[in-house]
C-alpha cells in the first residue's frame, strides 16, 4: 500500500505542460511515432501548420500538389512500412478532396489517421466560408470519425484515432478540430490508446473452429487456397507459407495478397478474378475445399456468385466478423488474428503433396501460356506489349522492387507479370479502383523505403489525373521511377467497348500532351522508347539513375488483357481469347 501510495504522489508531482491545441496535435504525433505527414495548409489548418513549423526537425512534412495525393501519398507509406499514414488538409474544399483517398484506405483495409482544420466553433452550421460538414461526409468511409470543439480533447482522441486506425483489421480515420480548439490552451498528458470499451478488433480465437477446419483440409483430395491482403496485415507471411508448404495445397492470391508468397514459389499457382490465371479461376469450381485466408470475396474474385465454388466446403480464415457469409457462405468459419490463427492450424496439419490435383494447375498454365503469355511476351509481334515492359522492369530490378500500379490495364499487366521476392512490394488500388493512384502513392512508398527501387507503372488516363504531383517530386527529390505505358486510351474501358460494345469508342481516346517536356519542365530526368530495341537500354538508365526518372513507353494502341471473366460470368468460363 505504501509502495502505491508513493508511486501516486511522484506522478501527481509530475508536471503538466500546458500547450495550444494545435502544439498538442504535433506533439501527439510525436507520441505515435510519426515523422513523415502529408498535407496542403489552409486558414481552418493553420494553427496546427505554424506549430508545425516549430517541429521541422522531428517531423517530415510533404507538400502535396493537391489534397487527395495527400492521401494516397499516405496510402503508399502505410502499405509499405506497415505503419499509420497521416495527411493532414484545411476545412472545405481541402477535407472533401480527401474523401477519394479516404474511401480507398476504408475498402483496402489501409490504415491511415487525417487530421483537418475546421471553421471556429461558434461558426458550425451557419454556411460559414470554407465550412464542410467533412464528419458527416466521411462517416460511410471512415472507420471512425470524430469533431474536436475542445481542445482538451484532443491527447485522448488522437490517441484513440491511431490505436483504431491500426488495430483488427486497418482502416482510415478522420478527426476534424475546430480553428478555436486549436488556439485554446490546455495541460498536455497524452497515454497511449490500448482498448476501447465495446471495441474488438480481434475476435477471440476459437480452437474448436480451427481443429474443424484442419480435419476437412487433411481429408480434402483437392483442396485451394485463396489468400488476400489479410496475411500481409496481419503480419503472417512466414507462417502462411509454412502452412502452404506443409499442406502441400496450390496457393492463389487476390491482388492485394500479391508478394505475401514469393511469385516463383511452386505451390503459388497465380491470380484469382476477373483477369486472373486461368488455372485457379478454372479450379475454383472443381476443388473439394476452398480455404481462403484474408480475403472478403469480392465479386472481382467471385464472377457469379450463383455459379461460385458450389461444389467445396468452404473455410474462411478471417479478422472482421462482418464478412464472414458476407458474400459466400462458409461451412467452417474460423474468426481471429491471421497470425494466431494460422499458428494453431499449422500444428493441427498432416503433410502431404498432392500431385495430381497439382498437374492439373500445371497443365493448365501450358495452355494459358500457350494461348495467351506466349504472345504477351513475343518479340516479334509488330507492337510493344505491356507484359513486355513489366518483365524488363523484373530483369532490371531482379524482382526486389516495389512496383506500385495506377488502374486499369496496365494494372492487370503489372500484378500478371511482375515478379516479387518479398512481401509488401505491391501497392495498388484495390476495391475502389482509383485511377491517378500510382504517382503520389509512389512518393510515399519510396519514402517508407528508401534503401527499395520504388517503380510506378501508370496508363496515360490515370497518369493526368494526379500529373501535378510531379511537382511533389521535384520539390522533394524523392527518387521514384516512373513507367507511363502509353497506349493512347483509356485502355481498360476501350476493352470492354470492343468487346461488349460493338467497338463504339466512346469518350475513350486520349489526345495527350507531350508527357516528356511536361517532366523535363519539373527538372526530372525524362527518356521516351517507341521501338523494342530501345527498351533494354532504356529501362537499365532508369533502374540505375540516383534520382527521379520519367519513361514513357509507346505500347500497343489496341492490346486487350486477358483472361478475362466477363460480367455476369462464372469463374469457369473465363475467356482466353
Amino acid at each position: 500500500m505504501e509502495v502505491k501510495t508513493a508511486s501516486f504522489e511522484k506522478q501527481s508531482k509530475k508536471k503538466s505542460l500546458t500547450v495550444s491545441g494545435a502544439e498538442a496535435v504535433i506533439k501527439c504525433l510525436l507520441e505515435e511515432g510519426v515523422d513523415t505527414i502529408y498535407g496542403y495548409p489552409g486558414g481552418a489548418i493553420m494553427p496546427v501548420y505554424d506549430e508545425l513549423y516549430k517541429y521541422q526537425k522531428e517531423i517530415h512534412h510533404v507538400l502535396t500538389r493537391h489534397e487527395q495525393g495527400a492521401t494516397h501519398a499516405a496510402q503508399g507509406y502505410a502499405r509499405v512500412s506497415g505503419k499509420v499514414g497521416v495527411a493532414v488538409a484545411t476545412s472545405g474544399p481541402g477535407a472533401t478532396n480527401l474523401v477519394t483517398g479516404i474511401a480507398d484506405a476504408q475498402i483496402d483495409s489501409t490504415p491511415m489517421v487525417c487530421i483537418t482544420g475546421q471553421v471556429g466553433s461558434h461558426l458550425l452550421g451557419s454556411d460559414a466560408f470554407q465550412e464542410t460538414d467533412i464528419v458527416g461526409i466521411s462517416t460511410p468511409v471512415t472507420k471512425w470519425n470524430y469533431q474536436i470543439t475542445n481542445a482538451e480533447e484532443i491527447p485522448e482522441v488522437m490517441a484513440k484515432a491511431f490505436y483504431i486506425a491500426r488495430s483488427g483489421r486497418p482502416g482510415p480515420v478522420l478527426i476534424d478540430i475546430t480553428k478555436d480548439a486549436q488556439f485554446a490552451s490546455l495541460e498536455f498528458n497524452y497515454k497511449k490508446c490500448s482498448g476501447i470499451r465495446s471495441y474488438q478488433p480481434i475476435p477471440e480465437l476459437n480452437l474448436l473452429e480451427v481443429q474443424r477446419a484442419a480435419e476437412v483440409i487433411n481429408k480434402a483430395k483437392k483442396p485451394l487456397i485463396v489468400w488476400g491482403q489479410g496475411v500481409i496485415l496481419g503480419g503472417a507471411e512466414d507462417l502462411f507459407k509454412q502452412v502452404v508448404e506443409k499442406s502441400g495445397i496450390p496457393a492463389a492470391w487476390t491482388i492485394l495478397g500479391l508478394s505475401a508468397l514469393p511469385t516463383d514459389h511452386p505451390l503459388n499457382v497465380g491470380m484469382v478474378g476477373m483477369h486472373g490465371n486461368y488455372a485457379p479461376n478454372m479450379l475454383t469450381n472443381e476443388c473439394d475445399v476452398l480455404i481462403a485466408i484474408g480475403m472478403r470475396f469480392d465479386d472481382r474474385v467471385t464472377g457469379n456468385l450463383e455459379k461460385y465454388a458450389k461444389q467445396a466446403k468452404i473455410i474462411h480464415f478471417e479478422i472482421d466478423p462482418a464478412e464472414i457469409n458476407k458474400n459466400v457462405q462458409a461451412d467452417y468459419p474460423v474468426l481471429g488474428d491471421v497470425k494466431e490463427s494460422l499458428k494453431a492450424l499449422l500444428e493441427l496439419l498432416e503433410p502431404y503433396s498432392h500431385k495430381e490435383w497439382h498437374q492439373k494447375f500445371k497443365d493448365m498454365y501450358k495452355t494459358e501460356y500457350e494461348k495467351v503469355i506466349q504472345g504477351n511476351l513475343d518479340v516479334h509481334k509488330k507492337d510493344l506489349g505491356m507484359a513486355e515492359v513489366i518483365q524488363e522492369v523484373n530483369i532490371q530490378s531482379k524482382g526486389d522492387a516495389i512496383i506500385v500500379s495506377d488502374v486499369g490495364q496496365h494494372q492487370m499487366a503489372a500484378c500478371r507479370y511482375a515478379k516479387f521476392n518479398q512481401s509488401r512490394s505491391n501497392v495498388t488500388s484495390g476495391g475502389l479502383g482509383t485511377m491517378g493512384f500510382a504517382l503520389p502513392a509512389a512518393i510515399g512508398a519510396k519514402m517508407a523505403k528508401p534503401e527499395r527501387d520504388v517503380v510506378a507503372v501508370i496508363g496515360d488516363g490515370g497518369y493526368q489525373m494526379t500529373i501535378q504531383e510531379l511537382g511533389t517530386i521535384f520539390q522533394t527529390k524523392v527518387p521514384v521511377k516512373i513507367v507511363l505505358l502509353n497506349n493512347g486510351f483509356l485502355g481498360m474501358v476501350r476493352q470492354w467497348q470492343q468487346m461488349f460494345f460493338d467497338r463504339r469508342y466512346a469518350s475513350t481516346t486520349m489526345v495527350n500532351p507531350d508527357f516528356i517536356t511536361i517532366a523535363k519542365g519539373y527538372h526530372i530526368k525524362a527518356n521516351q522508347v517507341t521501338e523494342r530495341s530501345q527498351l533494354e537500354s532504356a529501362v537499365k538508365e532508369m533502374m540505375q539513375s540516383d534520382e527521379a526518372y520519367f519513361l514513357e513507353v509507346k505500347v500497343e494502341q489496341e492490346e486487350n488483357v486477358f483472361p478475362m471473366i466477363p460480367t455476369g460470368a462464372s469463374v469457369s468460363e473465363i475467356l482466353l481469347e
